[in-house]
């Protein structure tokens, strides 16, 4: 769970050109399955209900990444040589960022470069770390690529940058998406550059499925906030409770699925884009996938980017990775 690339978000209303608008147009109005991309499930408000998923019992993925974070953080800035850098791919409240920030600003003066498309989570990012001495946060408010290549401009010319991708995002691309995705960041860093990728690893179903469907349904809220957010700014008229929340798995795919299933048939008007979609009596918007992955994958998804692997640190109570790569 967590954002994939996307415009950078803003309070005003969306136009008919805009990535949203293109997404409900494509995503619901054609005749083959309904999807919505599961970048626009983090505006503000999808956000701050993802910060509280992270702290339910069911979802252990953050605890783990923040465990190897805690325990591993002045390791993994070792491996990278001074001057460094550090900037962060949807960096959220930037609270796991911490350790790594501490680490090397103990080191060196540090600057920080968080990437996110939420203002209110960039806010509480920089509120976050405000606290850390010898360290400079510098916040930027962009989708991923804009965020990179912003970064290239700012950072200095000599030295290093350590890029950050926490949690399990890149679960959030398919196969073949996360090996272009790999492609296209390494072509953002230079040589020697590294970057720290989290794996959400396999484990048993019924601990994977309980993650995405919490019993206090703050999943659901999460996900139903996404036709909340059409409503608000394409003036759509979704009546959210119409829809029930599931979390499916997926075993060909080593993926976790979240769908939004219409309780009942009926028509919903999207009155910014002039058109009307209908759902069937069970139909589901597919909104995201999180693929699982066996501990190796990033290392060699890696190595065919461009990139050797300079450390993997794993956590065993819920089987999680974070793999640094360096780019040859």
């Amino acid at each position: 769970m967590k954002a994939v690339a996307a415009v950078p978000f803003t309070r005003t209303a969306v136009s008919k050109s805009s990535d949203l608008a293109i997404a409900v147009r494509d995503g619901l109005s054609g005749k083959g399955r309904k999807t919505l991309p599961s970048r626009f499930l983090y505006d503000d408000l999808g956000t701050a209900l993802f910060e509280a998923i992270s702290l339910l019992p069911e979802y252990g993925l953050t605890r783990a990444d923040e465990r190897i974070l805690r325990q591993n953080a002045r390791a993994i800035v070792a491996r990278l040589p001074s001057p460094l850098s550090l900037s962060e791919l949807g960096s959220g409240s930037g609270r796991k960022t911490r350790w790594i920030l501490e680490a090397l600003a103990s080191r060196e003066p540090a600057v920080y470069y968080p990437i996110d498309i939420s203002s209110a989570a960039l806010d509480r990012c920089r509120r976050e770390l405000a606290g850390v001495a010898h360290a400079r946060v510098i916040p930027i408010g962009a989708d991923y690529r804009s965020g990179l290549e912003e970064v290239g401009m700012r950072r200095p010319r000599a030295g290093r940058l350590l890029l950050l991708f926490l949690g399990s995002t890149i679960g959030n691309f398919d196969r073949a998406e996360s090996r272009a995705f790999l492609q296209e960041v390494r072509a953002h860093l230079r040589p020697g550059d590294g970057w720290l990728i989290g794996t959400d690893l396999l484990k048993p179903v019924p601990i994977m499925l309980a993650a995405y469907n919490d019993s206090l349904g703050v999943t659901a809220a999460f996900n139903r906030n996404l036709l909340a957010r059409a409503n608000r700014e394409l003036d759509a008229d979704f009546q959210p409770a119409w829809f029930e929340h599931q979390a499916r798995w997926d075993a060909e795919e080593r993926r976790i699925e979240m769908h939004l299933v219409a309780r009942k048939a009926h028509e919903v008007s999207i009155r910014d884009l002039g058109v009307s979609v209908r759902f069937r009596a069970e139909e589901s918007i597919w909104t995201e996938s999180s693929y699982k992955y066996e501990p190796e994958e990033p290392i060699r998804m890696g190595a065919e980017a461009g990139f050797d692997c300079a450390g993997q640190w794993i956590d065993r109570e819920w089987p999680f990775a974070e793999t640094l790569l360096v780019a040859r």
